[in-house]
């Protein structure tokens, strides 16, 4: 039988060069410990205070 482990991590990453507070959200996809990352080419925005 086959077993695959995996992890899904959505996390805002801010550009080196963008100013206005938005950051892309990316997107780590980790199976059997070989990680992946992607853009979801989405935007997001973190709370006031953080």
């Amino acid at each position: 039988m086959l077993e695959k482990n995996f992890g899904l991590f959505f996390y805002l990453k801010q550009a080196k060069n963008q100013k206005d507070g938005l950051r892309y959200v990316y997107l780590r996809i980790t199976v059997d410990g070989k990680p992946v990352e992607m853009s979801t080419n989405s935007f997001g925005a973190l709370p006031d205070g953080m």
